[in-house]
């Protein structure tokens, strides 16, 4: 896979597994479904899922050569850009008008 590809892969995955734990009612989308899910338990699964994508993109970069390795800034700064690709799916949820 070019690292173009890679690139591509991770951010698409990003946007969708952010958007995901507001679009369904399952627990980490294949767990059990439940009546209502709070916003407490959304945002364990948004950090959860984080965890998930990053560690999708650590094993892409190891397969493109040597990882380089990070710091609390790179994570804060990943983590900001994962729940603003979530504000989608918090709106469709939370705001929109039913």
């Amino acid at each position: 896979m070019s690292l173009s590809s890679s690139v591509w892969l991770v951010i698409v995955l990003a946007v969708v597994t952010a958007n995901l734990p507001f679009f369904n009612e399952r627990l980490m989308a294949v767990g059990p479904a439940r009546a209502n899910k709070s916003l407490g338990v959304r945002l364990m699964e948004l950090l959860v899922l984080y965890g998930v994508v990053g560690g999708i993109a650590l094993a892409l970069e190891q397969s493109a050569g040597q990882i380089y390795p990070q710091r609390w800034e790179f994570y804060a700064t990943t983590f900001t850009l994962f729940v603003t690709l979530a504000f989608p799916g918090f709106v469709y949820r939370y705001l929109r008008k039913r």
